[in-house]
């Protein structure tokens, strides 16, 4: 069956609005939240197969890496929701990725062709999406974490439990389980990362057709490969946890999002030309 451009629009409308559902749903529908969001978790990755992977060419875009973020976030987060009470953070993940399905049809990014490539730069493209996107879980975390901690020392407890986004981050696991999970997502991460990294400086004449140069993305790319790993030991071998586990997770990611969003976001959006 062809997969036409109208059911690429049927889909994806049907994954967002399934998506907004599951994230209005009460707690005590688990088992329909959980088929719901499944169901629209599937519509959205044939959606965005469709979008990337276009006959002998690969769309590449700041949108498209988003939207396969938030799907991964997708993922994960329904995994952990079947062994531990993490509610909360379906109310918060499940809206981003509504939007974040739309992105890549309003920005659909760069063809690139793959006739002539190495089939690595296929896997490459595949590690650095699951790097970006497991990143981008941890750094969502360590939003919630942050705000979980200001909650608890908020001095007004009326204030403190108002609100939909606060009542969200009431459902979320102890500080200490949030914290556990946080650093597998991050050990997760730095260890896709470490295997793009390698690739890129290893095989990049194979990979890219030319030899391996430092430019803006490299930089900012190798700079967060560096603050997750001393993140990683600082937590081995020192024990680091709390703000400064949180603010070494939002620099690294802030800075693999200026290396590959921000990048393509720039050529795309405010220069209107193609990314490389």
């Amino acid at each position: 069956m062809v997969y036409t451009k109208t059911m690429q629009l049927l889909t994806i409308h049907a994954a967002g609005l399934l998506y907004v559902i599951c994230s209005l749903l009460p707690e005590q529908r688990r088992r329909a939240v959980a088929a719901g969001t499944a169901i629209a978790w599937v519509l959205h990755g044939l959606s965005l197969a469709h979008i990337v992977i276009a006959n002998d060419f690969l769309r590449l875009g700041f949108a498209a890496m988003l939207s396969a973020a938030l799907w991964l976030s997708v993922a994960a987060y329904w995994a952990e929701n079947l062994n531990l009470s993490v509610d909360g953070l379906r109310r918060l993940v499940l809206p981003a990725a509504a939007i974040a399905i739309v992105l890549p049809v309003l920005f659909p990014g760069t063809l690139i062709p793959l006739s002539g490539r190495s089939p690595m730069f296929s896997w490459h493209i595949a590690l650095s999406t699951l790097a970006y996107g497991s990143l981008t879980i941890a750094a969502f975390h360590a939003v919630l974490m942050a705000m979980q901690e200001s909650r608890l020392h908020s001095l007004s407890a009326t204030a403190a439990r108002s609100g939909w986004l606060g009542l969200a981050i009431d459902r979320l696991p102890a500080l200490l389980t949030m914290e556990r999970l946080l650093f597998r997502m991050i050990g997760i991460g730095f260890s896709l990362l470490t295997l793009t990294v390698l690739s890129g400086v290893f095989f990049s004449e194979e990979l890219f057709g030319q030899a391996f140069r430092l430019e803006h993305k490299t930089v900012f790319t190798l700079m967060s490969w560096a603050l997750f790993g001393a993140l990683l030991a600082g937590r081995q071998w020192r024990g680091w946890r709390g703000k400064t586990a949180l603010s070494f997770t939002l620099i690294g990611f802030t800075t693999l999002l200026l290396a590959y969003v921000g990048s393509r976001f720039v050529m795309e959006v405010i220069l209107q030309r193609g990314a490389a």
